[in-house]
């Protein structure tokens, strides 16, 4: 699986209150997650996010295990995330819902080409190459079927 995008940089100990703001989660409208998505972090950055993938420090995904998070990143554009970490359960909520997350220590610009491909185990950003923590082939299939649930599906 290959995924060529823009950098949009965030920092660290990104978590998934930042994401998608409880006071948003009273509905099941995905298009609304991804509209505010990062509202609190900064209000404009959910227009910036389609097409994108997103670079951020160690710990992503922390906080909460609320599955909306990695849905309202889908739902507004993202294509993947990288981080040196992320936490555990927002790591594997990401795979089942069709994210793509990606285990680097890089460093990158706002608005960088970044190419990540999961298969050969690399990042790539201009002439650096960075390797990362490989996914298991389930992972691999699970997110080249869309998510768990469409991987269970084509399983039938």
């Amino acid at each position: 699986m290959r995924i060529e995008r823009k950098a949009v940089c965030l920092g660290t100990d990104i978590d998934t209150d930042v994401i998608i703001a409880g006071r948003y989660l009273r509905t099941k409208d995905r298009s609304l997650w991804a509209e505010h998505v990062f509202e609190d972090l900064d209000p404009t950055l959910a227009a910036g996010l389609k097409g994108s993938i997103l670079i951020a420090g160690k710990n992503f995904g922390c906080g909460s295990s609320r599955e909306q998070a990695p849905i309202a990143l889908k739902e507004a554009g993202v294509q993947a995330v990288i981080a040196p970490t992320f936490a555990r359960i927002f790591f594997r909520n990401s795979i089942n819902v069709g994210l793509p997350v990606i285990e680097c220590v890089c460093e990158c610009a706002e608005g960088e080409m970044i190419k990540a491909d999961l298969g050969e185990g690399n990042v790539k950003i201009g002439p650096s190459v960075y390797r990362i923590r490989p996914l298991s082939q389930k992972m691999l299939d699970i997110l080249q079927a869309g998510g768990l649930v469409a991987y269970l599906r084509k399983r039938k």
